[in-house]
């Protein structure tokens, strides 16, 4: 296997033949779980859990909503990975610990990665309760999880980002939303660095800019997975309208349970995205 990829993230080989000797399967596809999206691991067969805490040169989760665990196991007749519980940068974690769970599902064998997250609405044309399929992001945190990297010719730091979410997955993504009669929309998100929600004027700008939601995760990880030449789809859901939009007040706890509400309707998501995977892997 080649190791040029491994320069930034030195514990990720570590903790990837830790989890080797504990579950011996190959996941093909790893889920990135957002505030209130964890509902999905009930649904996975075989379901072998694996702490962070157990796993040595592994960071802590310290948000609420964060289980903190690997998820391992059969999902819509895939083997796959979950990720339950993020590293956030406004945590006091560095851009390459917040990525350090997408370099150990490429050291395990993920082919493609399904991020998730709960996102404000920037767009007025969106509701609370949309999903949203990422087409593409802004990022705004003033940092990049490949500075420091070592460029080879098979991982060159200069990555193109044109085409960063996968097309494939995202038609397929909207296809399943489309049969769940689940809100769908497509758009550009936005990722700051938090952990403060952003002012009226701060969502003005970023509307100007582009930004149809925005949120404290997933552009940096997206960029990391495609540097390691992973398959990217991102979903959002808008668990609040930004600030200024309705006027109310923006509280954590809200977003929580704004997602939690919905969490069987992401578990359905996720499974079939699962199932539909088979189909368009060779695409």
């Amino acid at each position: 296997m080649d190791t040029d990829y491994r320069n930034i993230l030195p514990d990720a080989s570590k903790i990837a033949d830790q989890i080797r000797r504990e579950y011996k399967e190959v996941p093909r596809i790893g889920y990135v779980l957002g505030s209130g999206w964890g509902d999905v691991v009930h649904a996975v067969e075989g379901a072998r859990t694996i702490a962070y805490s157990r796993l040595q040169g592994m960071p802590r989760c310290g948000v609420e909503g964060h289980a903190g665990n690997f998820v391992f196991g059969k999902l819509g007749g895939e083997e796959v990975v979950i990720q339950q519980g993020r590293f956030h940068m406004y945590e006091g974690h560095p851009a390459a610990a917040s990525v350090l769970p997408v370099g150990i599902m490429k050291l395990l064998g993920v082919e493609a990665i399904v991020l998730t997250n709960a996102a404000g609405g920037v767009n007025r044309e969106f509701s609370v309760g949309d999903l949203m399929i990422l087409e593409d992001h802004i990022n705004l945190t003033n940092q990049n999880p490949l500075v420091g990297a070592c460029p080879t010719k098979q991982f060159p730091v200069f990555v193109d980002m044109t085409h960063i979410y996968d097309s494939s997955l995202s038609e397929l993504v909207g296809s399943i939303c489309s049969d769940m009669q689940i809100p769908c929309r497509r758009g550009v998100y936005l990722q700051v660095l938090g952990p403060s929600f952003e002012t009226p004027a701060e969502i003005r700008a970023f509307r100007t800019l582009g930004a149809d939601a925005v949120g404290m995760s997933t552009a940096i990880e997206a960029i990391y997975a495609r540097y390691l030449k992973l398959r990217v789809v991102g979903i959002s859901c808008i668990t609040n309208m930004a600030a200024g939009i309705s006027g109310a007040e923006l509280k954590h706890a809200d977003v929580l349970k704004e997602s939690k509400s919905r969490e069987q309707m992401f578990s359905g998501l996720l499974k079939k995205i699962a199932e539909g995977y088979s189909v368009i892997k060779e695409r």
